[in-house]
């Protein structure tokens, strides 16, 4: 008898509202597909999913991001931006400058050694990802995509109705 895997969706009982089944179906295939590309960065480039994160943010704006910025577009503490900034820097792949107007402020920006090792990263990401998605035809992906689109527009609304 095959072993079912453990993950969020063990959880899923036959009476579960239909709602809590996807819930956790979506939580269970977010986790395993990032767990991945997590296993993959680290192996293929020593690398790890945050640092690549916050490399992917600086490549979209070539002028560089204020801290604070780039805590906001990845969603964690300054902390934690400082932290992956400074290993980062160290290794010549991301330097801060000046920020013009504002002594007190910088802006941190990927050098060209960081680009290049992005674009690499970059590459081989698109890659698995694609692979991940491989089983579902475009059409499924493109419906799936409106749909989730949809619910998080839901989902949103009501964090603005909490506060």
């Amino acid at each position: 008898m095959p072993r079912r895997a453990t993950d969020v969706e063990t959880r899923i009982a036959s009476d579960d509202h239909a709602a809590i089944r996807l819930w956790l179906r979506m939580l269970a295939t977010s986790r395993l597909i990032e767990t991945r590309m997590r296993q993959l960065l680290q192996r293929r480039y020593a690398t790890t999913l945050p640092r690549f994160d916050l490399m992917a943010q600086l490549e979209r704006v070539p002028d560089g991001l204020k801290m604070g910025e780039l805590s906001r577009r990845m969603m964690v503490t300054g902390g934690n931006v400082t932290g992956i900034t400074d290993l980062l820097e160290r290794e010549g792949l991301v330097e801060r400058v000046d920020e013009p107007g504002d002594r007190r402020a910088w802006r941190v920006k990927l050098t060209r050694a960081g680009r290049h090792a992005f674009k690499a990263m970059a590459e081989e990401h698109e890659r698995w990802i694609t692979e991940a998605f491989a089983p579902l035809a475009a059409r499924e992906m493109s419906s799936m995509t409106v749909q989730l689109g949809r619910l998080k527009t839901h989902v949103r609304s009501l964090e603005k109705r909490d506060i």
